[in-house]
């Protein structure tokens, strides 16, 4: 038997609205909250409020519970790695869980070449690591990115970013150089739109549009990408669209940088979600989930890219021993435990969000690889038009009835659980947002 969801009493309750009351007074006013829970411990896949309310977790944190809440390899690793020291500075001296993150990630990256490892706080941060390593093995200076991508919220970061204009606004001028064009997102590509198959042609378009009119190929550093879009709408590309894009950056000596940050670390069913094509990055990005929480990312590059000097990099407290050892402990659960699962799981929640889709017309596409998956929904089938009205009260409604959602996109409900879930919490969620569907649409 499980004991969640249950909803003891009708969220959020007399405790969190004590605790919302307080951040509310006193925290920056930037944080976009989605709704009323107040976190007081976590299991498995199961997120408990201070008022008892006892919730199943379907956004693990934006995919960065991997492991799930509370995983005893994962706290062992850190009691062990904090009874021993908290912090030294790794970009100054050495200790062993540093260069063993970084020997791992090393080997688990795709592809054949030999790779280095620079270890960051934050996503974020290993994207602006990873444009300036990509300016200073180039010597180029322009970056390609996509129109619905999210890169993070720091200033390089927030260059390539284009998936919501409320992440932009106010703060210009951004970086330089900075390109941005259309993303694989087939369901409303206006290249293929009536086409009987993908024709590639927001690749294609890259050289015959951007190349041609606006920046010479030989001034292009990178190209980022994130080979499923998650805050631009949980988007899957077509078949072959990350390799053409390996093809068009071969083409023209461009490096490829795969941004991973929540796509990574098992969530598809691989440990990486270019891994699928068989594409090898010059560039991977991790974060997220790679800590099972604790706050930790990683550039991982060839060793022909990474050969900036002693200096030109660094990060007082990227590679923290105490989330060295988080990661190293959730790549363990992930590779040996949990991955073997997760195409299983994501068939039958993919499974049954489509079935979802037969039964409600307001679904216009489900879409997804693995425990990453999007359910589009808009107001008619046949014009697309996105209807952001549903999944927002979506969320809502799952919240108050023990589930846990988040949207993504324009109209998009992104499901994304700790990779521990289950069959049963796979079926519990589909029923609940059959039910919240049901009352909403009736």
């Amino acid at each position: 038997m499980r004991d969640y969801p249950r909803i003891v009493v009708a969220p959020p309750g007399p405790k969190a609205r004590e605790i919302v009351a307080r951040q509310d007074r006193w925290a920056s006013t930037s944080y976009p909250k989605e709704y009323p829970l107040v976190i007081a411990r976590g299991e498995r896949a199961m997120v408990e409020d201070v008022d008892g309310n006892r919730y199943l977790d379907f956004m693990a944190g934006i995919a960065v519970a991997s492991t799930g809440y509370g995983h005893p390899k994962v706290i062992r690793a850190i009691q062990e790695a904090a009874a021993k020291f908290l912090h030294i500075c790794g970009s100054d001296f050495y200790f062993e869980s540093f260069a063993a993150l970084c020997e791992r990630l090393a080997a688990l990256a795709p592809g054949p070449s030999k790779k280095r490892v620079f270890l960051s706080n934050s996503g974020t941060e290993a994207v602006e690591g990873a444009i300036k390593l990509a300016r200073h093995s180039t010597g180029r200076p322009a970056v390609i990115a996509f129109l619905g991508a999210f890169h993070g919220r720091t200033y390089g970061g927030l260059s390539l970013t284009a998936s919501k204009a409320i992440h932009r606004a106010g703060f210009a001028p951004f970086l330089p150089e900075v390109h941005h064009v259309p993303y694989g997102y087939r369901y409303r590509c206006d290249y293929c739109r009536g086409e009987p198959a993908c024709t590639m042609r927001c690749v294609t378009a890259i050289e015959d549009e951007l190349f041609a009119k606006k920046v010479d190929p030989q001034s292009v550093a990178a190209v980022f990408v994130e080979p499923i879009q998650g805050e631009g709408g949980y988007v899957v590309p077509p078949p072959g669209y990350l390799t053409a894009l390996r093809e068009l950056c071969d083409r023209h000596s461009i490096l490829l940088v795969c941004d991973e940050v929540q796509s990574g670390v098992g969530r598809t069913g691989k440990m990486f979600a270019c891994e699928h094509e068989a594409v090898e990055p010059d560039i991977l990005l991790s974060a997220k989930g790679l800590g099972s929480g604790m706050p930790i990312g990683a550039i991982i590059a060839k060793e022909s890219i990474m050969r900036w000097r002693p200096g030109a990099h660094g990060s007082t407290f990227g590679g923290n021993p105490v989330c060295c050892a988080a990661a190293l402990a959730t790549l363990d659960v992930v590779e040996h435990e949990l991955l073997p699962n997760v195409p299983t799981l994501g068939e039958r929640l993919l499974a049954g969000a489509r079935r979802l889709e037969a039964k409600y017309a307001t679904i216009g596409e489900v879409r997804g690889r693995g425990l990453m998956v999007g359910v589009e929904f808009v107001k008619d089938r046949a014009t697309r038009e996105p209807a952001p009205e549903i999944p927002h009260g979506l969320t809502e409604r799952a919240f108050r009835r023990g589930l846990l959602l988040l949207g993504a996109g324009k109209s998009t409900l992104r499901l994304a659980p700790p990779l521990v879930v289950d069959e049963q919490d796979v079926d519990t969620a589909l029923a609940i947002i059959d039910q919240c569907l049901a009352e909403m649409i009736d």
